[in-house]
């Protein structure tokens, strides 16, 4: 008797893996974004980085870099693109001039406004209702705290 379980059985099929769902979800759904942010002359990534700096106001890189689980390579060109576009200023604290702190400028403070459209639009654009998207997401974070915890046994 064999078990119908892809994922308990090893199957390599590519529509069977759990990671290509998550890759191709989460491609649908930034290009589903996209159109939203080209209104805001903004990339998905760099409109992560301001919703970080909206909630929390003025923020280490490194904090920033932790909140959005990047690198700090991949943050730091994302803060110049976003600095030379007018929406972030970045500069060396006062107290440890080892660390760079980023704030959102008064043009990235007027952008908060037009961007509050944005989740509301992308549930209207993927039909998915509020409570789908509140247990999907739940669900999500499940996934990612078991998958952090088995990276870190490694």
């Amino acid at each position: 008797m064999t078990n119908e379980d892809p994922a308990v059985d090893g199957s390599l099929l590519l529509d069977d893996q759990l990671c290509f769902a998550l890759y191709a979800a989460q491609r649908a759904v930034t290009a589903a974004y996209r159109p939203l942010l080209d209104d805001l002359g903004l990339t998905y990534p760099q409109y992560l980085v301001l919703l970080v700096l909206w909630e929390r106001g003025e923020t280490s890189v490194k904090e920033l870099a932790h909140a959005l689980r990047l690198d700090y390579g991949t943050v730091s060109p994302l803060l110049k693109r976003l600095e030379g576009a007018g929406l972030v200023r970045r500069e060396r604290a006062a107290e440890d001039e080892r660390s760079v702190l980023v704030a959102c400028t008064g043009r990235g403070e007027e952008l908060r406004e037009r961007a509050a459209r944005v989740p509301g639009a992308l549930l209207t654009t993927t039909g998915l209702g509020p409570q789908e998207i509140a247990r999907l997401r739940e669900e999500l974070w499940r996934l990612t705290e078991r998958a952090d915890a088995a990276a870190d046994r490694y």
